[in-house]
């Protein structure tokens, strides 16, 4: 490759880093063109899973302020740009994975953090954003019922002492 465009491809990863919310490291060694295909399929709308050389990602990530990350870039290393929810980035390729044993998820980083594949499969195995922000909802209706049961069980409290020194009133005369 020439060197304005060795210099335009890097330029354009080092972009793509920056603008992604995470970015995924695979290791696509033995997989086939048309696995190759059906993983970008299935990333579709979440992310862009592109092979590039590993001496332009280096230099790239480094350039968008990920020293660390650039180090793993060893051995055939393809990079899954997450544009959507990361979350649904890794489980895709998690789950690509599983049907194909070839497809090996290496690492990533994400807002600024180095991850090792086991965070990855951490990140893959949490709940879906409208999941989370569900639970999180639910949570707190929980804690405002609680809060409004504590405000009125006082004033229900005296009402039912009222009634009962009513009744007992007119029970004695």
């Amino acid at each position: 490759m020439a060197r304005p465009d060795k210099e335009a491809a890097v330029a354009e990863l080092a972009s793509k880093f920056r603008d992604s919310g995470a970015v995924l490291l695979t290791e696509y060694r033995g997989l086939t063109v048309a696995e190759l295909k059906e993983l970008r399929r299935s990333l579709a709308g979440h992310a862009e899973y592109t092979v590039v050389k590993n001496t332009l990602a280096a230099i790239a990530a480094r350039k968008a302020g990920l020293e660390a990350f650039a180090d793993d870039l060893k051995g055939p290393t393809a990079l899954t740009f997450v544009t959507g929810e990361p979350v649904e980035a890794a489980k895709a390729l998690r789950d690509f994975a599983k049907d194909n044993a070839k497809l090996v998820v290496k690492g990533g980083v994400m807002d600024g953090n180095v991850l090792n594949a086991a965070e990855v499969e951490k990140l893959a195995s949490l709940e879906s954003r409208e999941v989370l922000l569900a639970k999180a909802a639910g949570a707190m209706k929980a804690s405002l019922s609680k809060a409004a049961y504590l405000f009125v069980a006082p004033a229900s409290k005296a009402v039912r002492t009222v009634d009962a020194l009513r009744e007992k009133q007119e029970a004695a005369a």
